[in-house]
């Protein structure tokens, strides 16, 4: 889902510019209907790399949506990453294959290091600079990035 994507990278981008990872990952959907549901899951560890909060929130999202088959349109998606951590360094883990989406396996922290390095390029040459590439080509906004950037808050 693009749009996922696309908050989560949001999400993530500044839970890594203030060195804050979280552990509890937690989605909200609007239907039509203005009923929201929400959906959370705590891991064990801490996690801010934009593709694996994508994931999480895809999985979150996909439960809300079985769980209401009769709904046909969500009228707002919402992430949210709590339980924030200071940032002590990534701890590794051994390479047991139990679960994909954990920080300190060798795929988690190339998302960490890559997420790390769209940082730099944004730092320096603006949010538009890179990206990804299903996000870029796949999502019209909406929201005026002006009234995004008015409407965030810093952590």
């Amino acid at each position: 889902m693009p749009a996922l994507l696309h908050l989560a990278d949001r999400v993530a981008t500044r839970l890594r510019a203030k060195s804050r990872p979280g552990r509890t990952v937690t989605v909200r959907v609007r239907f039509a209907d203005l009923r929201s549901v929400t959906r959370s899951i705590t891991l064990d560890q801490p996690i801010s790399a934009t593709a694996m909060l994508a994931e999480i929130a895809e999985a979150l999202v996909r439960k809300v949506l079985i769980d209401h088959p009769h709904e046909k349109t969500i009228s707002l998606l919402a992430i949210a990453v709590s339980h924030l951590e200071q940032h002590a360094g990534l701890q590794l883990e051994l390479p047991l294959g139990l679960d994909r989406c954990r920080p300190g396996t060798r795929k988690g922290a190339a998302r960490w290091t890559a997420d790390r390095a769209v940082d730099k390029i944004r730092d320096r040459f603006g949010w538009e600079a890179v990206g990804y590439a299903s996000v870029a080509l796949g999502l019209s906004r909406s929201v005026p990035d002006a009234f995004r950037e008015l409407a965030e808050k810093e952590l």
